[in-house]
């Protein structure tokens, strides 16, 4: 089973700007969403993504936290195209920004449309207590707060959300 170490932070300022490697834009929606989570109709997300000129299937654990199931695969990009345009709920549109600090590669996602504004970063890991390096553009750390992630932001939208919502744990949400 694959498993990903993921922690994802809001950004305290633009420092990172200046120490990005390369940038890609990104699509994605989910065949399988927060609603069905939700609901509990289902145990995993599954999502599509184009990314620049590639396209993903990627199936992720419904479980809050830093370390859940994943398994990724790649598909043709024009299958990846339909998928969006026909099955999914909506698409989620951001650019990722690679930015290493020392030896770890920082993955920051600028979001556009109705999520414009949010800007996060996510470091994979090796292990849930593995060190990395803590630039001072790194903010608050919202790896465990739901409504931050992106399979939930495509049903609430980060501009929708309430002056609350963006300073609250996910009691507010």
């Amino acid at each position: 089973m694959a498993i990903e170490i993921e922690r994802k932070f809001l950004l305290a300022n633009d420092g990172w700007r200046a120490a990005v490697e390369r940038s890609e834009p990104i699509a994605q929606g989910y065949l399988v969403g927060a609603r069905a989570l939700r609901e509990g109709h289902a145990h995993a997300s599954v999502r599509v993504r184009l990314a620049g000129e590639r396209g993903w299937l990627n199936i992720k654990a419904a479980r809050l936290g830093i370390e859940r199931a994943e398994f990724e695969y790649p598909i043709l990009l024009d299958d990846a195209r339909i998928l969006l345009a026909t099955l999914c709920d909506g698409v989620l549109e951001k650019t990722r920004h690679y930015v290493r600090v020392d030896s770890t590669l920082f993955e920051i996602d600028e979001f556009a449309g109705d999520n414009r504004g949010l800007v996060v970063a996510e470091v994979e890991l090796p292990a849930v207590d593995a060190p990395f390096p803590r630039p001072p553009w790194l903010g608050r750390e919202v790896s465990t707060l739901a409504h931050y992630y992106n399979v939930n932001l495509i049903a609430h939208p980060y501009r929708q959300w309430s002056p609350a919502e963006h300073t609250a744990g996910d009691a507010a949400c």
